[in-house]
């Protein structure tokens, strides 16, 4: 019988933060909750086309990890990117008009949903097919490593976050890609988004070893399991981890224990999981949580948690106006962004 792990032993017991942070991670998370919504109802409405595959559930892995790093590290996503997106800081905006297919968007109207790219942001892209992300990532860590050590480079001290699902833990990147960062020290962090389920096969019945953590052992790097409903217990995990990478100790495995509240994407009529299971995750909703947290930590109180969610409300409109407003790809530059351009 598979151990049930839905309340994992590393949580946020002792973790604290201060009103300031506290109110800025609350805003991050209310951003993907809300954004998310949003982009069902322009889906249902027929504003954006294709697969979409949304988060609503996992904000506290999103949030716990990337708000932890600087703003000069790398964040390396999956098909489920949006909220990736908007935490690593690239407006609501851009990734809104990305998704209706807008020259604005972050990608230039030419990835959509599953391939949320910026330069400018550090954000190395959203990738549809599982695991092909990863040794992206392990480039971008490689990158950093050589920079320092082989040209001296001081500054060179960046940290990258490779974002993915339990179901990647079987493919040959996740275990080519953790070899190669053990053996290098490289700084980058693998974080497993185990959401239990890989589309419709549950995790349990897909791997040999379902506690994904421990698999880091083999290579020599510390593995830790997390309770990823709980953005203060990502965040302690995930500032560890980072500290270790930026001092040149190499890689950390992080399983964030989570769940996503709608389907695999919105085509998916989400049938094969059970309501009790729905209903069970459901209850540890990490936004509830960390409002209760912050409101019984005196962190804020419900005033003020009520202007954040409606400044975010008006935010989200605000970025369908202006994906709405926006001007189509003009069909001349077709063939454009295929090559790197002098």
């Amino acid at each position: 019988m598979v151990q049930d792990r839905t309340l994992p032993a590393f949580q946020s017991a002792t973790a604290q933060v201060s009103s300031e942070e506290g109110l800025r991670l609350y805003e991050d998370m209310i951003l993907g909750r809300y954004f998310e919504d949003k982009c069902a109802e322009m889906y249902y409405r027929g504003k954006m086309f294709g697969f979409v595959h949304l988060y609503n559930g996992q904000e506290a892995v999103s949030t716990g990890v990337i708000k932890a790093m600087r703003s000069d590290d790398y964040v390396c996503s999956t098909y489920r990117d949006h909220v990736h997106a908007l935490s690593a800081g690239v407006p609501a905006n851009s990734v809104m008009a990305e998704l209706f297919g807008k020259e604005t968007g972050c990608s230039k109207g030419r990835g959509g949903s599953m391939h949320m790219f910026s330069k400018e942001h550090n954000l190395l892209g959203g990738f549809a097919f599982i695991g092909e992300g990863i040794p992206v990532a392990l480039g971008a860590a490689f990158q950093a490593r050589y920079r320092r050590d082989a040209l001296g480079d001081a500054a060179a001290d960046q940290v990258t976050a490779a974002f993915f699902g339990d179901g990647t833990t079987n493919n040959g990147q996740f275990f080519e890609c953790l070899n190669m960062a053990a053996l290098w020290k490289l700084p980058i962090l693998f974080v497993v988004e185990n959401n239990k389920w890989a589309i419709g096969m549950a995790h349990e019945r897909a791997t040999s070893q379902p506690e994904i953590y421990r698999k880091a052992s083999v290579f020599g790097m510390p593995g830790v399991e997390v309770d990823g409903m709980d953005v203060l217990a990502v965040r302690a995990a995930a500032q560890e981890a980072i500290s270790r990478a930026r001092a040149g100790e190499g890689p950390t495995l992080i399983e964030c224990l989570t769940y996503r509240f709608r389907g695999h994407s919105l085509a998916d009529p989400d049938e094969l999981r059970s309501q009790a299971e729905k209903e069970t995750w459901q209850a540890r909703d990490p936004i509830g949580r960390f409002e209760a947290y912050l409101l019984e930590q005196n962190l804020a109180d419900e005033e003020t948690l009520k202007s954040v969610r409606q400044r975010i409300d008006g935010l989200i409109e605000a970025a369908v106006k202006f994906a709405e407003d926006s001007p189509e790809p003009d069909p001349s530059e077709l063939y454009r962004y295929i090559f790197a351009e002098r």
